[in-house]
């Protein structure tokens, strides 16, 4: 928001002001431009933040959550780093309240988090009070002005005392004020509080990304780093807004008067006052940094069009039958090789009209992603108490016949028995027909499921069953479906919802990602990984929440492509005491550790987590066990913070070791405690409630694969047996053997024979290529069952 000085308000002579509202107003090819910038935006110098939160009952708790997301919002154009940008918060009302201090959280997400977490206090707007506490408090946690300061008021400017000297007093100590209004602010006020020149330090809340852009480009020169290439501060015109709320005469009524006679009233005119409000628009200009529009270069093709989503990046949005390529090309395809089989409600809770609307959507959805020539392997089944395949898989050849059987689908109302239908079409879906009898189909299952009713049988069971036959399940339906379509699918991330009828053809790009991610798994991929979970299932999670943490294991699982060439997945329950409920190299498919995991008991009792940690250490983690040398390796403690602070000498073992320590905690703990077991905040993960741990899947299997790429030590842990020493060398090992012998170690010396390695001179190294060392593993495997 820009000031202007000297402005003036000019009104009807009845008209009396009683209360403004200011916002900025720019053109929207102006505010793309802004937002893309919004993706670049990183003030990376040593610089000093503190918020200065109003939280009076001028202020309200609506508007409250605004600020906080504001200030969230200008988090993200800071590099928050121990040695760069450091982020303080104080709340303000009847008195002055630290929130945190500078020095608390040194990492974004941590100050966001934190950020959210505060609590709307309520009392007076005493603004002088603020300021004052600065004065003599300084920037708490900060360093004393060896850094540049920068204090953000976000306020509605009402004080109930005066601001102008302590506001004086601040900015002569060189700190540099951003005054930030927030709901209906008072301009005045918050004009006072500003570090001049007045148009860069004002801003406006309600527009939090224009206001972010607005404090990062007036920060770039010269307190932050230069802007990104093609990017550059730009004064452009735009508009402040003020609605005024006045009263005015509207005419006049006659009403009666008393007299000063006795018993007598007269009759007289009496004034009409409505009120009104006016909208005053004043001209001016804006300082923002802004970068190109990837839409510039118009690059959707045959009528598409360009959606921006960020600097650099677009999708098209494509007309019917231009949908499936990236720049709305003529010829499409599901750009993916699947059997895609179609299950639609057609229950009486659905209706006919929610029916009809699925029937047009499945028509578009093959229009827009199904090649015209090219043969395809899709059918339709619908279901209410009963199941039927109109559409077998695989028996149209050609989109034209596709789609007048579709047309030919009729609503049959009846009971939506959803959990009977899915395990019907795991059993009798994809039976191959007569066209294909004769060949072997290898192709992943897709069950696509469209409903809007809630069922009303039990879906668990059958939920198992299809994903025991490795059927790979997608939920599509309304918004008031998604916990039913989460718990169908087991992961919320394969659901979709949309919140109308034309959202959900809006939902086809989004579909076609989802049936060809099934190829594609969104964990670690073809990178190698020993990966082992050990799953608190002490009294202190309680069964309820330990299913909870069942489920989530079992759903992250479904990420990974399980095999001995690429990830091997290992799992521990601990009470106070630690069990293998299967090692790494139990299982060798994603099915079989699926299976596995609905076997896995409760075990109540105390909880410790360093016994976990260390039997992870020496039981699981070990080459003997499974471990593969040369492989990235990490384990996943999920708890609920009990019985952890015995945990922390285990967990540096483990990292000495080669093994990534994550510790995902959920509900409220003691987070300095959960940090020396973690090592990094990188590696903790903090989550509220069970119930919110299925939507942290993502960002939690995102963190195991970035962090797994790391290189890795070829000694740890030591794949040499029997106490024999790994030595390292070039991208290669030998194993130094006392008593015994071999490559490894592996055969005892006899006595009278002298250490020997036939297949190997003593001191020669051991060339390790991944193949190699599973070829190892997988000998290793078969001398120990000898």
């Amino acid at each position: 928001v820009c000031l202007i000085h000297g402005w003036f308000i000019s009104l009807n002579p009845t008209a009396l002001l009683v209360l403004s509202i200011q916002q900025i107003h720019v053109d929207q090819e102006m505010i793309g431009k802004i937002s893309a910038a919004g993706q670049l935006m990183q003030c990376s110098a040593s610089l000093d933040v503190l918020f200065l939160l109003d939280g009076s009952y001028s202020i309200g708790k609506g508007s409250f959550e605004r600020s906080k997301h504001f200030a969230g919002k200008l988090c993200d154009a800071l590099d928050i780093h121990p040695d760069r940008v450091r982020v303080g918060m104080i709340q303000f009302s009847s008195t002055p309240h630290l929130e945190f201090p500078l020095d608390s959280y040194l990492t974004k997400q941590e100050v966001k988090e934190r950020i959210k977490r505060t609590v709307f206090r309520g009392g007076s707007t005493e603004t002088g009070q603020a300021l004052k506490y600065i004065l003599h408090k300084g920037f708490p946690g900060g360093r004393n002005s060896s850094v540049p300061e920068v204090l953000i008021i976000i306020s509605d400017g009402k004080s109930q005392g005066s601001t102008a000297m302590p506001a004086m007093q601040v900015k002569e100590r060189h700190v540099r004020v951003f005054a930030v209004g927030i709901k209906f602010p008072r301009w005045e006020e918050l004009h006072v509080l500003a570090s001049e020149p007045p148009e860069r330090h004002l801003l406006f809340a309600g527009d939090a990304d224009d206001a972010a852009n607005g404090l990062y480009s007036t920060l770039s020169d010269p307190v932050c780093t230069a802007t990104a290439p093609g990017c550059k501060v730009e004064s452009h015109p735009c508009e402040r807004r003020t609605l005024e709320t006045v009263k005015e005469l509207a005419g006049n009524y006659v009403c009666w008067k008393g007299s000063k006679q006795p018993n007598t009233v007269q009759a007289s005119l009496c004034p009409f006052i409505r009120w009104k409000r006016i909208l005053i628009k004043y001209p001016s200009r804006c300082f923002r940094t802004v970068c190109p529009d990837p839409c510039d270069s118009q690059p959707c093709q045959n009528g598409g069009t360009c959606v921006p989503e960020g600097l650099g990046r677009y999708h098209c949005l494509c007309l019917l039958g231009y949908g499936a390529d990236t720049h709305c090309a003529a010829k499409l395809s599901l750009e993916c090789s699947v059997d895609l089989l179609f299950l639609m409600d057609s229950s009486a809770g659905v209706t006919l009209e929610g029916f009809l609307r699925f029937k047009a959507f499945l028509k578009r959805f093959l229009q827009a992603v199904v090649g015209q020539d090219s043969p395809m392997s899709v059918g339709v089944a619908q279901y209410n108490d009963s199941v039927k395949i109109p559409i077998e898989l695989g028996q149209h050849k050609d989109t034209f016949s596709l789609m007048k059987s579709i047309d030919a689908l009729n609503f049959s109302g009846g009971r939506t028995l959803t959990g009977r239908a899915l395990q019907y079409i795991a059993q009798h879906g994809f039976r191959s027909t007569p066209v294909f009898a004769d060949v072997q189909d290898e192709l992943p299952r897709v069950v696509v499921l469209l409903t809007d009713s809630k069922s009303q049988d039990s879906v668990a069971e059958a939920t198992r069953y299809v994903k025991d036959q490795n059927l790979f399940l997608i939920g599509v339906g309304s918004s008031f479906m998604r916990t039913e379509l989460a718990m169908v699918t087991g992961n919320p991330e394969q659901t979709i919802v949309y919140s109308g009828p034309q959202d959900l053809f809006n939902r086809i790009p989004e579909l076609q990602r989802k049936i060809c991610s099934v190829g594609n798994p969104e964990g670690c991929q073809a990178q190698s990984l020993d990966l082992a979970f050990a799953v608190d299932a002490s009294s202190g999670v309680g069964l309820e929440n330990f299913l909870h943490l069942r489920r989530f294991v079992r759903s992250s699982c479904l990420h990974f492509v399980i095999n001995r060439d690429v990830t091997q997945i290992a799992l521990v329950i601990y009470g106070s005491k630690a069990h293998t409920v299967f090692a790494l190299d139990t299982h060798t498919s994603n099915s079989a550790v699926l299976q596995a995991l609905e076997q896995v008991p409760f075990l109540g009792g105390s909880a410790s987590a360093g016994s976990a940690l260390l039997h992870v250490h020496s039981e699981v983690m070990t080459v003997q066990k499974g471990a593969r040398p040369g492989v990235s390796k990490a384990v996943v403690l999920l708890t609920n913070g009990g019985g952890v602070r015995d945990a922390a000498a285990p967990a540096q073992q483990l990292r000495h070791n080669g093994v990534l320590v994550f510790v995902v905690v959920i509900g409220d703990t003691e987070r300095d405690t959960l940090l020396t077991v973690a090592g990094a905040p990188t590696y903790l993960i903090h989550i509220s409630s069970y119930e919110d741990l299925q939507y942290y899947q993502g960002l939690i299997i995102e963190r195991i694969c970035e962090e797994a790429k790391s290189p890795v030590n070829l000694c740890k842990p030591n794949p040499c047996l029997n106490q024999g020493v790994c030595i390292l060398g070039p991208g290669s090992y030998r194993c130094e053997c006392h008593g015994w012998e071999g490559p490894h170690c592996e055969t005892r010396v006899l006595r009278g024979d002298s250490p020997r390695s036939p297949a190997l001179p003593p001191h020669s190294h051991v060339q390790w290529s991944p193949r190699g060392l599973q070829h190892f593993s997988r000998a290793l495997q078969h001398s120990k069952r000898q």
